[in-house]
């Protein structure tokens, strides 16, 4: 199951669980569309892996397995990935 992470790896943006502009690798790391698309050209800077849009989990399903509250920041954002 999903973490649902609740922000941006490289900036720190909020990303709620209902969020279309969150990004994610196959290994769940996660980014804003704003640095995905920019300056990561749509690649993890983790894994190398694609980023594609994080699904939303249904309300219902959110209340019974609701999204991670823990925040991963890089400390030197997305310019020293």
């Amino acid at each position: 199951m999903l973490e649902l992470r609740p922000c941006c790896e490289c900036c720190g943006t909020d990303l709620p669980p209902a969020s279309l502009d969150a990004r994610i690798c196959s290994y769940e790391c996660t980014f804003c569309v704003a640095c995905a698309e920019g300056v990561l050209q749509g690649r993890c800077p983790n894994c190398g892996g694609e980023l594609v849009r994080r699904p939303i989990r249904p309300a219902d399903r959110l209340a019974k397995h609701p999204a991670s509250t823990v925040r991963k920041v890089k400390p030197t954002g997305c310019a020293a990935a």
